[in-house]
């Protein structure tokens, strides 16, 4: 297995020793090995960071008009192309998923700084006819400095999926990246110095979560932040966030449904629903984890669902199966917990998944499998595993299941397979969360798409232009001219 190292912080436009020299170990998913190692920040650092970001802002990248601020986005984005091959390994190597899934990541990645590179020059304000008098326009503004603390399971992606509009809108930002696996987002760093970002535009210090990313939530020189990650942390960011009076961006994960009417395209739906749980493992806050399916097909969709599940593969990110390892001992623990207590409940188990052979003893898999009919009260039902375990769950009629779908304290995306056009958009008006799809999961990730949740699923909205207004602030200029 190739090796690599990052054994520094990125602050002010270079690699700087971190205040202690300390470094952790970094673990491939594959086979459980360490083949890297990352600097561990502390707080001086995130210190350190802010200042630097700081100054950029009232330097050279917060003075930058923003058509040049837009052209370097998108020449990051071209140069990311370029490196595809060597940041899809990374990936892959990083977070264990396989080798297809972490090219599609990259991909996305650069599309992201396209997008938002694109749209640096266009955020617009607006004119208020107020009175003949006066002359009232409201400007946006950037914020000034954001932090970022991104989580493990999508780092490329969640590079550009953050960083990117917060940029866009002429903030300068300082990046706290998940232990577990944050390689490609130190890459990611390195090249967006190449292209000639300007020093301390993007600052990057790993660390501990408990040390490095409390940190920077709690940091005075902080005047936005945006944080992915559990509920729980996510409470606590948002507390650090009050504490200074300042914003935040919570996306929290979810127990996103997939509902199926009896007059759904069935042939369609299948391939979708086991494809929205078993990529990157189920490792991901809009893994569509639960299937509700009316009981009059519930018999025959879930036997054919039970067929399609068998046939999943698990491998190594290098075999480029259907679904990698889970990203470390810790997170398959978790996830083997809520297959032990389904088991010892008599939840019945429809289907499994295979490993391929010979797989690396210490690897982290865990075998996907397939539950129902899960009983509405039980944990498979109510909440998020994290991991390839798919609930499926029959409705009476459209009231059960918009009951059914809702009924869980998370909200984030929402799935409807029926050809009534009727049913499709009153079902998709009574869901509780910040995406519905009609016929389809996901839309292949979707960058133009505004993406968040409701209730334990946190609040505000990535991707989109909505994005870009959430890392900007208002400013109300009234002009008496008589």
């Amino acid at each position: 297995m190739m090796t690599y190292s990052f054994p520094e912080l990125f602050i002010g436009g270079r690699p700087t020793k971190g205040e202690t020299g300390e470094t952790m170990p970094v673990f491939a998913p594959s086979t459980g090995e360490a083949f890297a190692r990352i600097a561990c920040g502390t707080a001086g650092d995130i210190d350190r960071a802010v200042k630097a970001a700081r100054a950029a802002f009232e330097g050279a990248w917060g003075r930058m008009a923003p058509a040049d601020r837009g052209r370097l986005l998108q020449r990051l984005g071209r140069r990311i192309e370029e490196a595809s091959d060597e940041l899809t390994l990374i990936e892959a190597m990083d977070t264990g998923k396989p080798m297809s899934q972490a090219r599609a990541d990259i991909a996305a990645v650069a599309r992201y700084f396209e997008f938002y590179g694109a749209a640096a020059d266009k955020v617009h304000g607006e004119v208020i006819p107020y009175s003949p008098s006066y002359f009232v326009t409201v400007v946006k503004e950037p914020y000034g400095v954001t932090g970022h603390i991104l989580p493990w399971n999508y780092p490329a992606q969640m590079f550009g999926r953050s960083l990117a509009p917060s940029l866009a809108a002429g903030n300068t930002v300082v990046l706290k990246p998940a232990e577990e696996a944050c390689l490609s987002i130190l890459r990611l760093t390195e090249l967006a110095a190449e292209v000639g970002i300007p020093d301390g535009a993007i600052n990057v210090v790993p660390g501990r979560g408990e040390e490095a990313g409390a940190a920077l939530a709690a940091h005075p020189g902080i005047n936005f932040l945006s944080f992915t990650g559990s509920p729980e942390v996510g409470t606590l960011v948002q507390k650090a966030a009050a504490e200074n009076h300042i914003g935040c961006v919570l996306e929290l994960g979810g127990k996103s449904p997939q509902i199926l009417f009896s007059d759904a395209d069935f042939a369609k739906a299948m391939p979708t629903i086991v494809k929205a749980i078993v990529q990157n493992g189920g490792q991901t806050c809009s893994a569509g984890s639960r299937v509700l399916i009316e009981s009059s097909v519930y018999d025959r969709f879930a036997s054919d669902l039970a067929e399609a599940f068998s046939k999943i593969r698990v491998g190594s990110h290098e075999m480029d199966l259907d679904c990698g390892a889970l990203i470390s001992a810790g997170q398959r623990a978790r996830v083997e917990g809520f297959i032990a207590r389904a088991q010892a409940e008599g939840v019945p188990c429809l289907a499994q998944g295979s490993l391929a052979p010979n797989l690396p003893k210490d690897g982290y898999y865990v075998v996907p499998r397939l539950y129902g009919p899960v009983p509405r009260t039980n944990s498979l039902a109510r909440d998020e595993v994290f991991g390839p375990v798919l609930s499926v769950i029959p409705f009476d009629d459209e009231a059960d299941a918009i009951r059914l779908a809702n009924g869980t304290d998370f909200g984030l995306i929402a799935s409807v397979w029926t050809r009534d056009g009727g049913r499709q958009m009153r079902v998709a008006r009574a869901m509780q969360c910040g995406q519905v799809f009609i016929n389809n999961y996901g839309a292949g990730g979707g960058v133009e798409l505004p993406f968040g949740g409701v209730k334990k699923s946190g609040h505000g909205r990535e991707k989109g232009f909505a994005a870009v207004h959430e890392f900007c602030t208002t400013k109300t200029i009234v002009i008496d001219h008589g």
